[in-house]
């Protein structure tokens, strides 16, 4: 699969402009579709950049850390809801959830005590949680939306103590090696990109330090390219569930908090950005570290992504990946699934039109599901549990129960869902 050439004119066009009005050294931007990088678009020299050329992930990085902690508590480990006192104890700050410090509405501050960490030598664990303190808490939890880095230094804590392995090497074993993403590292692997700061008078490059960051690198320490970032947007629009299952996945992408209340057009899950475009959500994180940006956006419904990395600090690449995933969505819509005939025997008798209090309920057979029209509008997908009980799997009766309710002879004479009555006429009363 490959892009059409005009949309692949387009997104190179733009990436070559970005590149010259963001003046940055070099510039790399992959499309991803169904799975696979379809399209590399590439623009500068310093160095000129390819699909195997690691730059510094930054904050993507968290996006892992939070699928770590969602993999223990799917495993039973853990529990989002469980203070982080009874993992990682003596903190100062224990009270604070594990779901809070993963959604950056716990009201922790945004970074530790001492120098910048992104620019400092790192300390480890113990230095960490030496520098913590109750006013580290700026204001209650679910107060409002504060980003913080400390928070996933202290997760990251947390994976060492609970797993008794260093916070790399978990990933390598339980996410990079799975996902082939072999490339992913802590520290740069050759080739990779210098990172710089352009003066804003002279355009003469000051490189920039590459950090360990210790304890904080949970926060922002990894490298990576733009072949193993398309690996990891493809894992997030359609995760392996070797690795993490599809509805803890969805589970991620859910809003813990909206990060601008006055609009609504952004949020965050656990880890991840949620991106409001139009009628549209992505999903994903961005990242900065010294001299470098990247930035990760995911459209889950027709599973194309926009990954992309520069080695220039301050360079605007989360807002032009945002705007070219929307290119390519607005110019190359997913081709729809061709229909295909029911092979499985439906559930025949509970198809049709029902009533309650004048409100009609359409009930179609799909793919061995069966799927609730209300209205003709809010639509909800329910999976058989047993003989006359299915359960609603998504849309508002998710969770729900629909029982089917028998009279004497044996006839399916109404459908219960969580004790709302249907009818097959709307003159019986509910």
């Amino acid at each position: 699969m490959t892009l059409l050439p005009a949309t692949a004119r387009q997104i190179d066009t733009q990436v070559a402009q970005a590149q010259i009005d963001g003046r940055t050294p070099s510039l790399v931007l992959g499309v991803v579709r169904d799975g696979t990088l379809v399209h590399l678009a590439a623009a500068g020299e310093h160095p000129r950049p390819d699909a195997d050329l690691q730059y510094r992930l930054g904050s993507i990085s968290k996006t892992m850390t939070a699928t770590l902690i969602m993999q223990l508590r799917d495993a039973g480990r853990l529990a989002l809801d469980d203070p982080l006192e009874r993992h990682l104890p003596g903190t100062a700050v224990g009270s604070l959830t594990l779901r809070q410090l993963l959604g950056h509405a716990s009201g922790l501050q945004r970074e530790p005590e001492g120098d910048w960490w992104e620019r400092s030598a790192g300390a480890d664990l113990a230095r960490l949680l030496d520098g913590l303190n109750a006013d580290k808490i700026a204001y209650p939890p679910h107060t409002a939306y504060h980003y913080s880095n400390l928070a996933y230094g202290l997760l990251g804590g947390l994976l060492e103590r609970l797993t008794g392995m260093p916070w790399a090497d978990l990933l390598d074993e339980r996410v990079f090696g799975p996902l082939g993403m072999r490339r992913t590292t802590y520290a740069a692997t050759a080739p990779y990109a210098r990172g710089y700061v352009v003066h804003p008078w002279h355009d003469t490059l000051r490189e920039e330090p590459r950090t360990d960051t210790g304890a904080m690198a949970p926060a922002g320490q990894l490298w990576s390219t733009i072949e193993d970032l398309a690996r990891w947007a493809a894992f997030l629009a359609d995760p392996d569930p070797s690795v993490l299952a599809a509805g803890t996945l969805t589970e991620m992408c859910a809003p813990v908090v909206i990060s601008d209340p006055d609009s609504w057009t952004g949020g965050h899950g656990l880890g991840l950005e949620l991106y409001r475009d139009g009628e549209r959500v992505y999903v994903g994180h961005g990242g900065s570290m010294p001299g470098y940006v990247a930035a990760l956006t995911v459209h889950r419904p027709t599973r194309t992504a926009v990954v992309s990395f520069a080695n220039s600090y301050g360079f605007p690449i989360t807002r032009l990946s945002r705007r070219l995933l929307t290119t390519v969505l607005d110019v190359e819509p997913p081709r729809p699934q061709p229909w295909q005939p029911v092979t499985a025997e439906p559930a025949a008798e509970l198809t049709g039109r029902w009533w309650w209090m004048g409100t009609p309920l359409d009930l179609s057979w799909d793919a061995g599901d069966l799927v609730a029209h209300v209205r003709g509008e809010r639509v909800s997908r329910f999976t058989a549990e047993g003989p006359d009980r299915w359960r609603g799997r998504s849309g508002p009766e998710n969770g729900e129960i629909l029982s089917v309710l028998r009279d004497d002879s044996g006839r399916a004479a109404a459908v219960d869902i969580a004790t709302f009555v249907f009818t097959r006429s709307p003159d019986e009363a509910p």
